[in-house]
């Protein structure tokens, strides 16, 4: 047997061991340089994890704002200082994505696309609304048909002509325009 094939067999026991399955573990990818935002998460963090879950499916520590009862950030140590975890009450509640033009979400959409390339991407399930703080600026809310996802949206921010900063998460901090403030 090759080292490759003893490591595989090592990594088998220890799941085994572990009572997960080896599908499970191989699915579950740590968090990379160029994560896909889904509606829920980005790479292997969701909404809902608790800072030391997601700091351990990121693979990274998570560090940031001093935290707080409500809200605050922290961002992985050591990978893209663009990614933000927005944390309430505990808990993972959105993902935001800032000067990032690698990282995209599931259905490839990023940083510096045009308004009209996410209303095709996510065609009749945009919502436009008028930026508050960008004179022409729309915020670009992908709004989900799946009962399962109803409390979830993906807001892409744009300056009235190509997205700016994008995010995920679960309602209502995901359309918090402040963040945490």
């Amino acid at each position: 047997m090759n080292s490759k094939a003893k490591l595989l067999t090592l990594a088998s026991l220890a799941v085994t061991f572990s009572g997960l399955t080896v599908g499970t573990v191989l699915a579950q990818s740590k968090l990379t340089n160029q994560p896909k935002l889904a509606i829920n998460g980005i790479g292997s963090v969701r909404v809902g994890m608790t800072v030391s879950q997601a700091a351990q499916a990121a693979g990274t520590r998570l560090t940031g704002d001093a935290p707080n009862k409500y809200c605050y950030y922290v961002k992985p140590q050591g990978k893209s200082q663009d990614i933000g975890f927005m944390v309430a009450e505990g808990r993972i509640a959105r993902v935001d994505v800032w000067r990032n033009s690698k990282i995209s979400t599931l259905k490839g959409a990023k940083i510096g696309d045009t308004e009209a390339r996410i209303k095709s991407l996510y065609r009749g399930q945009i919502q436009v609304m008028p930026h508050h703080y960008v004179q022409g600026g729309h915020y670009l809310t992908f709004i989900p048909k799946d009962a399962a996802d109803k409390n979830y949206r993906v807001v892409f921010e744009t300056d009235g002509k190509r997205v700016t900063q994008f995010r995920s998460g679960k309602l209502p901090e995901v359309q918090f325009v402040e963040g945490c403030s």
